[in-house]
């Protein structure tokens, strides 16, 4: 009887280790492809100096761009978004614009508005029970900014 006992509590030893192994290697894939995302629309954000508040995807275009690397790489955080004031969100990733105080040095001494935006991204665990259980952890989003971007020039 004693070694049978033993043979059941090795397994679930092992069974439990396995479960947190996968659990940790599953998250690092999915931080992985939401900091690349995310690193993904800065460099955009940065290109299109802030144009990104359509929600048209032509080619060419802003959320375009990020649309075609999110499905390459295989990334989806669906019903992402964020109930503050000011945060657009789009397409499983949100920004929100940041005014900085205008520097002068414009054309004819004019004052330039430079802004620079917030991004933030989710890492995408579906596990129904800890959704339901943590449905707002902000452990589980990954942020950045843009550098300052000048805007309407």
């Amino acid at each position: 009887m004693r070694d049978a006992f033993g043979g059941i509590a090795n397994i679930v030893v092992i069974v439990v280790f396995l479960v947190i192994v996968s659990g940790y290697l599953a998250f690092n894939v999915n931080y992985t492809k939401a900091f690349r995302v995310k690193n993904k629309i800065i460099s955009t954000f940065e290109q299109f100096e802030g144009n990104c508040y359509d929600d048209i995807a032509t080619e060419g275009t802003c959320n375009y761009e990020i649309q075609k690397y999110m499905a390459s790489v295989g990334y989806n955080a669906p019903n992402f978004s964020i109930n503050e004031p000011g945060w657009t969100c789009h397409y499983g990733y949100c920004f929100k614009r940041v005014d900085i105080s205008a520097t002068p040095g414009g054309p004819n001494d004019d004052m330039k508005q430079r802004a620079y935006f917030k991004i933030v991204t989710q890492i995408n665990i579906d596990i129904p029970i800890f959704n339901k259980i943590m449905p707002g952890l902000k452990i589980f989003q990954v942020t950045g900014d843009t550098k300052p971007i000048v805007i309407g020039w």
